[in-house]
C-alpha cells in the first residue's frame, strides 16, 4: 500500500495541507456590456464579455475573460430575475441557452456562459497543431497494441500541454468555474442564484451550492453525478481508481440499454425486434463478430460504411442519450445482425442510420479541443499515477457491461500523466445546508452517462434537497415530460418542491413516432 500511495495523481492527496478559498476573496464584479452575438447566433440572444480573475488567490492579478449569452425574458415587466445555465462536459460551450420551459423563458433572463478555459471564453490551448488533438480524442483501445500507442500518445500529449497551455492550466476546477459564477451573480444584481444545469453541470451546480451555500434561490440539476465519486470516491481505495470507472457509467449504460431491449421486445414498430428470442443474446452476437471483424451496412444515402467494434459502442451509447432516438438505434442493431446473419427472414433489407447525439445550438469558438475538457476533469478528481492500470479496471467494467465499460474507463486515462493542478479544487464536504432546497432529477430506467444511482445518492448526500423521478432512459428529463417541465416551473417560479417521491412518466414512449416542427 505505501508503493501504491506513490500512484495518485491530483492534488487530492495534498489538498488537506493546503487552505482552500472558498469565496471570489474580494473579486471585482464583472460589468456586463450586452450587444448582439453576431449573424452566426440566434437573433433572440444577446451576448457579453464578462472579466474574471485567472487566480481567487490573487484577485486583483491577472484576469481572463468568459464569454456569456442570454435569452432575454419574454415578459420583462414581471421578470422574476435570472436563471444560469450549464450543459454539461466538462468542455461544453454553454454561451446560447435554451430557453428550457416556455413557462421559464416568459419570467426569467436564460444566461449561459463558455465555462473558463473553453470555447470563446480565454482558451485553454494545449496544441500549435490542431492535429495534435488527436492524441487525445481517439477510439478505446482493444488490443494490447493499441493500449500502448494510448499511453504514448496521452503521454505525448501532456508533454505538450506543459510546454504550450500556460498558467491558466493550472486554474481549471469545477471550483473556479463555481466562483466565475457568483462573479455572474452580482453582475446580474441578483441576491442569490438561479441555476439549472445536466451533466457534468450537476457537478458544477452541487460544488456552487457547498462553497456558496447561503446564495442558493433555486439550483435545479438534471442527470447527476455523484460528486463524492467524482473527486475521490467514498473509500480510500478508491482513490486509486480511475474517475471514470468509479462513476460507474458504464453500468447506467447497461441499464438504458436493457431498457431499450425490453421495449423492443413489447413493441412490434422496433426493427430489432424478433418474437422469443433474447435480444440481449441477439445483441452480444453482434459485438462478438465485431470483436473479430467490422461489419460493413448500407447507409441512407445508397453508400456503405464500415462499422467497428468501437463505432457500434460509441453508436448505441449515444443514440441511449435520448429513448426518442430508440427507431434509429433498432435500425442500426438490426443492420448490423443483418449483415453477420443474411438469412435472417425480413420483409425489407433494412438500411441503417447510424445514430448521433443531437447537437446543441451552434455557437462561434475561438478554439475548442479535447484538452479543455480533460483538464477540468484531471483538475478536479483522484486517478492512478500508471495509465497501465486503466487496462485493469476497463476488463472489470466490461464484465459488468460489456462495451461500455472500455468506452467509459479509458476516457480518463490521460489523468495519468496531466500536468495540470489546480490548488483551489473542492473535494467537499457536500452536506452545507443551502438557503433554499436543491432540486435532482434523474431517469429511473438508465442512464447512459450518469447512473440513475448518483441522482437518488446525491439527493441524500447534499444538505437539502428533493429527488424528481423520470420513468424512462436517456440522458437528461426536461424536455422528455409535461410532468418534469411543469415540477421545473413550479420550483423556480414560486419555490414549490413536488411532494417526495413524485415519479413522472414520459410524453412519448420509446418508439412512438415524433412530430416533425
Amino acid at each position: 500500500m505505501l508503493l501504491a500511495a506513490g500512484l495518485l495523481t491530483t492534488g487530492q492527496a495534498t489538498a488537506a495541507a493546503e487552505p482552500q478559498v472558498l469565496s471570489t476573496n474580494g473579486a471585482p464584479v464583472p460589468e456586463l456590456a450586452w450587444g448582439s452575438c453576431g449573424e452566426d447566433y440566434p437573433a433572440a440572444y444577446e451576448c457579453a464579455e464578462a472579466e474574471v480573475p485567472l487566480s481567487y488567490r490573487r484577485p486583483h492579478g491577472q484576469s481572463i475573460t468568459l464569454a456569456v449569452g442570454r435569452l432575454p425574458a419574454k415578459d420583462q415587466a414581471n421578470k422574476i430575475g435570472t436563471i444560469l445555465y450549464n450543459p454539461g462536459g466538462p468542455g461544453g460551450p454553454g454561451r446560447i441557452p435554451p430557453k428550457l420551459t416556455e413557462r421559464l423563458h416568459e419570467r426569467f433572463d436564460i444566461v449561459g456562459f463558455d465555462p473558463r478555459g473553453i470555447g470563446s471564453s480565454t482558451p485553454l490551448r494545449c496544441f500549435a497543431d490542431p492535429d495534435d488533438g488527436q492524441l487525445l480524442g481517439g477510439p478505446f483501445p482493444v488490443t494490447p497494441a493499441e493500449v500502448r500507442q494510448l499511453v504514448r500518445d496521452t503521454r505525448k500529449a501532456s508533454e505538450l500541454c506543459a510546454r504550450n497551455a500556460g498558467p491558466l492550466l493550472h486554474h481549471m476546477s469545477t471550483a473556479n468555474v463555481a466562483r466565475d459564477m457568483d462573479l455572474l451573480r452580482q453582475a446580474f444584481g441578483e441576491e442569490r442564484i438561479s441555476y439549472y444545469g445536466i451533466s457534468y453541470g450537476t457537478h458544477v451546480g452541487a460544488v456552487y451550492a457547498n462553497l456558496f451555500p447561503e446564495r442558493v434561490r433555486a439550483l435545479a440539476i438534471d442527470a447527476v453525478l455523484d460528486p463524492v465519486e467524482w473527486t475521490t470516491g467514498y473509500h480510500p481505495r478508491e482513490r486509486f481508481q480511475p474517475f471514470s470507472y468509479r462513476l460507474g457509467s458504464h453500468n447506467g449504460s447497461q441499464r438504458a440499454l436493457n431498457s431499450f431491449l425490453d421495449a423492443c421486445a413489447e413493441d412490434e414498430r422496433c426493427a430489432f425486434r424478433e418474437p422469443g428470442a433474447d435480444l440481449l443474446a441477439k445483441y452480444n452476437r453482434i459485438l462478438d463478430h465485431l470483436e473479430r471483424e467490422p461489419i460493413t451496412i448500407s447507409t441512407p444515402d445508397g453508400s456503405s460504411s464500415e462499422i467497428t467494434y468501437q463505432d457500434a459502442v460509441g453508436s448505441v451509447q449515444g443514440a441511449l442519450y435520448s429513448a426518442l432516438a430508440a427507431p434509429a438505434l433498432a435500425d442500426f442493431l438490426q443492420a448490423l445482425h443483418q449483415a453477420i446473419e443474411p438469412d435472417t427472414r425480413l420483409s425489407s433489407t433494412p438500411v441503417a442510420e447510424i445514430p448521433q447525439p443531437v447537437p446543441g445550438p451552434g455557437y462561434q469558438a475561438r478554439y475548442t479541443g479535447p484538452e479543455q475538457g480533460i483538464a477540468v476533469m484531471c483538475s478536479d478528481t483522484s486517478n492512478p499515477g500508471n495509465p497501465y492500470l486503466w487496462s485493469r479496471y476497463a476488463r472489470k467494467a466490461d464484465r459488468e457491461a460489456r462495451g461500455f465499460g472500455s468506452a467509459w474507463t479509458w476516457l480518463s486515462v490521460p489523468c495519468a500523466t496531466w500536468p495540470g493542478y489546480d490548488r483551489d479544487h473542492y473535494a467537499g464536504p457536500w452536506d452545507r445546508e443551502t438557503a433554499n432546497p436543491v432540486l435532482v432529477i434523474g431517469n429511473s430506467q438508465g442512464d447512459p452517462a450518469t447512473p440513475y444511482e448518483d441522482a437518488v445518492r446525491t439527493s441524500k448526500l447534499l444538505g437539502d434537497a428533493r429527488l424528481l423521478t423520470l420513468d424512462s432512459f436517456g440522458h437528461g428529463a426536461r424536455g422528455y415530460s409535461a410532468c418534469i417541465d411543469s415540477g421545473l416551473d413550479s420550483y423556480f417560479i414560486d419555490g414549490k418542491l413536488p411532494p417526495e417521491g413524485t415519479v413522472c412518466q414520459p410524453d412519448r414512449e420509446p418508439f412512438d413516432p415524433v412530430a416533425m416542427p
